[in-house]
């Protein structure tokens, strides 16, 4: 995982970029960008692998069953948004759930 943060000046709010395997997610404190609370839901390979990354870095998130063929770990951060991974399990068919969009590569 890489990072990059910045401040257009000193007591500013931060701004900052996390970048992982082509997924790049933008943070900011800057008032109107989001609401606290929000979620955001990424489609993921791997989900077992990455449950097993941030079990070993202290969270307790476990993987449950979502919608339709889904297999979904949520994780929290300390302002209470929530990051929703996603993967099908193992032999589900290609097409996403009702109401999921099919991810675009």
């Amino acid at each position: 995982m890489r990072s990059t943060g910045s401040r257009f000046e000193r007591g500013f709010p931060l701004y900052l970029q996390i970048s992982r395997a082509g997924l790049r997610l933008h943070l900011s404190e800057h008032h109107g960008d989001a609401t606290p609370g929000s979620t955001v839901y990424v489609q993921v390979k791997g989900l077992d692998a990455l449950h097993a990354e941030i079990s070993a870095r202290g969270s307790h998130a476990g993987i449950e069953d979502g919608p339709g063929r889904l297999r979904i770990l949520q994780v929290w951060d300390p302002f209470g948004n929530r990051l929703r991974f996603a993967e099908a399990r193992k032999g589900a068919a290609d097409a996403p759930p009702e109401g999921y969009a099919k991810p675009t590569s």
